[in-house]
C-alpha cells in the first residue's frame, strides 16, 4: 500500500499509458537506450528549475525508490528521527531497519504533514532528557494519509523550530504535483524559502512513473554540510548496491521533462482522484465519522472515533479490528491508522481513492478521462457501498451475529479527549514504529 514496494496504484496507469508502452525495456528502446544517470540528473535539474529551485547536478542523487533513498539518508545522518503523527507509512520502516527510534509529533488541527512547532520543540527536549539523539525531521508538503496540504506558514514555522533544534529536515515532495483542483494554489517547496536547511526527496513511482517502476531523487542543500551529507548518502547507496535499473533511466528522463501529454494526463488523473475523494469525505461525515477535507494526493483518513461505542458493541475495539472489519466488507483494502504512526486504540483508517475509482487499472481508465467520473458505474457503486458500510458500523444496534475475527472481551478500549479522536494531542512515543494496544497485541507498521 503506502510504501515504496506495494504502494497504491499510481497516477499514470496503466503502465505508462501516456506513451502507450507496456514495459520499461520497450519504453527505453523507443526513447533511446543510451540514457544514463547523467541524463536523469539533468532532467531532474530542469524539473526543479521549473518549480523555482535552481539545482546543479552535484546536488542530486538517484536511488531505486524512495524507501532506499530515505534509508541511505537516515543511515548517513545518524540519530533518531521525528515524524508528524500520522505520517506516510513508508517512512517508519526505514528507522526500524536501522534500529533508530521514531518519535511522533502532533500536527495542527487543520492538516497533517507537518508537526506543530511548539510540540516539535517539546518533543525534542523530552527526547534529549530521556537520553535520545534527535537529528532528522521528516515531513510532507502533501500529507499521506489525510490528503491535506499544510499551509506555507505552518511549514515555515515547523522548519524554523527544526532549525532551532539543530535538526536536518527531509521534505517528501512525492505528491506535490497532485492538487485535486487547478484552482487551488500550487504546492510550493519549502526549499525555496529555506534553501540551506532542506533535503528534498521525490519518489517518481506513482507520480511520474508507474507505481512498480522504482526510482527516486534527492536534492541536497548547496552548503558544505549539505554536500557532505549527499556524499555520505551516496556511499550508503553504493555499499548497498542500490542503483536505479538501467531500463528505467530513459523513461525517468522523459517523464521529468514533463511533455505536454504527460502533464495533461496527470492533471486529469488528479482531478478524478479529487472528485472521488471529496465524495468519499462527504459520505463519511454524513455517516457520523470525522475526516479532514482532502485537497491533494490519493487518500483520505477516516476517523470513526465519534461512533466508538457502536463499534465496541460489534467487537471493533482498535485500528486492527477496524481494518479487518472494513477490509472484509469493502471491495478494496483500507489500512488502519496504526500503520501511519497513530496509537493503536485510535479508530482511524486510510481510504485509497484508487479503490473507489475502480477495481483495476483497466476499470479505472474510463473514470480518469470522463467529465463526470462519479456518474460511472464503478465509482458510483464503490461510493454507495462505502457509505452503506460506514452507516452500518455506526448504527447503535449491534448485529445479531457478530463477524468473526473480532475480540468480544471488552479489552483494548480507550477514550480520547479533544477536538476529535485523532489523538494528535498526545505525547505518546511511537518508538520504532510499532503500536501496542491495551489488549496486549503488538502490530508492526506498514511497509
Amino acid at each position: 500500500m503506502g510504501s515504496r514496494g506495494g504502494r497504491d496504484p499510481g497516477f499514470l496507469e496503466p503502465s505508462y499509458a501516456v506513451a502507450g508502452f507496456a514495459a520499461p525495456a520497450e519504453l527505453s528502446g523507443r526513447l533511446g537506450e543510451t540514457a544514463g544517470d547523467g541524463d536523469v540528473v539533468a532532467a531532474a535539474c530542469g524539473y526543479w528549475a521549473r518549480r523555482g529551485l535552481e539545482t546543479g547536478p552535484e546536488r542530486v542523487l538517484l536511488a531505486p525508490g524512495g524507501g532506499a533513498l530515505l534509508l541511505a539518508l537516515l543511515a548517513a545522518r545518524g540519530g533518531d528521527i521525528l515524524v508528524p503523527r500520522p505520517c506516510a507509512a513508508w517512512w517508519l520502516p526505514q528507522a526500524r531497519l536501522l534500529g533508530r527510534a521514531a518519535h511522533p509529533v502532533p500536527t495542527p488541527a487543520e492538516y497533517g504533514g507537518v508537526p506543530d512547532p511548539y510540540a516539535l520543540m517539546e518533543t525534542v527536549r523530552r527526547v534529549l532528557r530521556e537520553g535520545g539523539d534527535p537529528r532528522v525531521l521528516v515531513l510532507g508538503v502533501v500529507d499521506d494519509p489525510t490528503g491535506t496540504v499544510p499551509e506555507p506558514e505552518a511549514v515555515d514555522a515547523a522548519l524554523e523550530a527544526a532549525a532551532g533544534c539543530g535538526l536536518t529536515v527531509v521534505v517528501d515532495e512525492s505528491l506535490r504535483d497532485t492538487p485535486h483542483s487547478p484552482h487551488h494554489p500550487l504546492v510550493l517547496s519549502p526549499a525555496r524559502a529555506h534553501p540551506d536547511d532542506v533535503v528534498v526527496l521525490t519518489d517518481l513511482a506513482g507520480a511520474l512513473l508507474p507505481a512498480d517502476w522504482p526510482l527516486a531523487l534527492a536534492r541536497f542543500p548547496a552548503t558544505p554540510a549539505g554536500l557532505a551529507l549527499r556524499a555520505r548518502t551516496a556511499d550508503a547507496l553504493t555499499v548497498a548496491g542500490a542503483r536505479p535499473a538501467g531500463p528505467l533511466r530513459a523513461p525517468a528522463a522523459h517523464a521529468l521533462a514533463e511533455p505536454p501529454e504527460l502533464r495533461a494526463r496527470a492533471r486529469a488523473i488528479a482531478r478524478a482522484h479529487g472528485l472521488v475523494a471529496r465524495a468519499a469525505h462527504a459520505r463519511a461525515t454524513a455517516a457520523g465519522a470525522f475526516a479532514l477535507p482532502p485537497r491533494a494526493g490519493r487518500s483520505l483518513l477516516v476517523d470513526l472515533g465519534p461512533v466508538r461505542e457502536a463499534l465496541a458493541a460489534r467487537g471493533v475495539l482498535d485500528a486492527v479490528d477496524l481494518e479487518a472489519d472494513l477490509g472484509a466488507r469493502l471491495p478494496f483494502p483500507v489500512h488502519g491508522g496504526h500503520r501511519f504512526g497513530d496509537p493503536l486504540p485510535a479508530l482511524r483508517v486510510r481510504v485509497p481513492t484508487a479503490g473507489l475509482l475502480g477495481p483495476s487499472p483497466a476499470a479505472r481508465e474510463p473514470a480518469l478521462t470522463s467529465p463526470d467520473p462519479l456518474a460511472l458505474p464503478d465509482p458510483r457503486r464503490a461510493l454507495s457501498m462505502f457509505e452503506a458500510v460506514l452507516r452500518d458500523l455506526a448504527a447503535t444496534e449491534p448485529p445479531h451475529a457478530p463477524g468473526t475475527g473480532h475480540r468480544q472481551d471488552g479489552t483494548g478500549t480507550a477514550t480520547h479527549a479533544g477536538r476529535d479522536s485523532r489523538g494528535t494531542g498526545t505525547g505518546t512515543d511511537a518508538g520504532t514504529g510499532t503500536g501496542t494496544g491495551t489488549g496486549g497485541r503488538t502490530v508492526e507498521g506498514a511497509e
